[in-house]
């Protein structure tokens, strides 16, 4: 599905030499460096022929409000080029996040030059958690942003009332293009170059990063490692769906609708990818779960029985032996000491 999506267009005038594509980044304190690497290797490669990296076709600047190196959440520091100045000249404003307890560092100027950016029409993009950048600085109203599911509890804990979109890579709702990080703002940005440059340099940044091929938006979120796997996208989507409110169940219902699909529709995709219902497959997954914690954890029975949903200890117990044929209590008794 195609986004509508407007780029502010360069001054009347301008020399046709100008690049088809012109980024600022703005990296906030100890910023995520996977997500910015990744994005602005995809721009590089496709900017010039070959492996030759001049900034013909695209070209980038790393801005900031002042010009002291900022540190990654690696430790790396990159020297900003440019001071904020005009955000008009530049095609999109890309704002990279990264630790979510020191990202109040520089945030009043760095919020008041997005909204600046915003109002003179300059698309706005968040890479990892630059999604909370820009649901903080009030410029995602009424729109649609991507967060990773590693990240989705803390997005609830700080945006109450709002759900973000934690099933897929990236998401596209108008003028706001917000990425789950990782790997994923290399498809965010191949999806950029594809639109402005063309598809072929978009495939070959790609391929010359070692990724086969571009993936859409709607591409799920690999998430925790899933004991129940599935090819089907949509049974992929929920499962995952799943995993990111394993402590508080929801029902079938509210899954389907979160999807935008039926729930008997999703029920067919789950007997057709699964041969189970997604009840048995959510139900799998928390048990799977209480498993992994009795023999690799030290807490309660009562504690895991909470942490993976169910109400209490005997609810748990019943539904565990229905499942391995042995209780909780047998297993753990059973396991070799963590200590050894």
């Amino acid at each position: 599905m195609k986004a509508s999506l407007s780029v502010h267009p360069h001054k009347a005038g301008e020399a046709e030499s100008l690049p088809r594509l012109n980024v600022g980044f703005v990296l906030c304190w100890r910023f995520t460096l996977c997500a910015f690497a990744n994005f602005v290797d995809v721009l590089r490669l496709a900017a010039d022929e070959g492996d030759r990296s001049r900034p013909i076709h695209c070209r980038w600047k790393v801005i900031a409000p002042n010009m002291q190196p900022i540190p990654s959440s690696s430790g790396v520091e990159i020297q900003p080029q440019e001071t904020f100045g005009d955000p008009t000249r530049f095609d999109y404003i890309v704002v990279v996040g990264g630790l979510l307890d020191e990202a109040d560092r520089n945030a009043d100027q760095i919020d008041a030059f997005l909204r600046q950016a915003a109002a003179a029409g300059v698309p706005l993009v968040g890479l990892c958690t630059g999604t909370f950048i820009l649901f903080r600085a009030g410029l995602m109203n009424g729109r649609r942003g991507c967060v990773s599911w590693f990240h989705h509890k803390e997005f609830l804990s700080q945006f109450d009332g709002l759900t973000p979109v934690s099933d897929q890579i990236f998401v596209i709702d108008r003028d706001r293009l917000t990425s789950a990080g990782g790997a994923s703002t290399a498809h965010l940005a191949a999806f950029l170059i594809e639109r402005h440059i063309g598809r072929a340099p978009a495939t070959k940044s790609l391929h010359i990063m070692m990724i086969p091929e571009a993936e859409t938006g709607d591409t799920p979120q690999p998430g925790l490692t899933l004991d129940i796997r599935a090819s089907d996208p949509l049974v992929h989507r929920a499962l995952l769906l799943m995993q990111q409110c394993i402590d508080m169940p929801v029902s079938i219902e509210q899954i389907a609708k979160q999807l935008n699909v039926g729930k008997r529709r999703l029920e067919r995709h789950f007997r057709e990818a699964l041969s189970c219902s997604p009840f048995a497959a959510f139900m799998n997954m928390r048990l799977s779960l209480v498993h992994h914690l009795l023999e690799n954890s030290d807490k309660s029975i009562a504690e895991i029985a909470a942490e993976c949903g169910f109400c209490d200890s005997s609810h748990l117990s019943r539904m565990f032996r229905r499942k391995f044929q042995v209780s909780p209590q047998e297993l753990r008794k059973a396991r070799p000491s963590l200590a050894a």
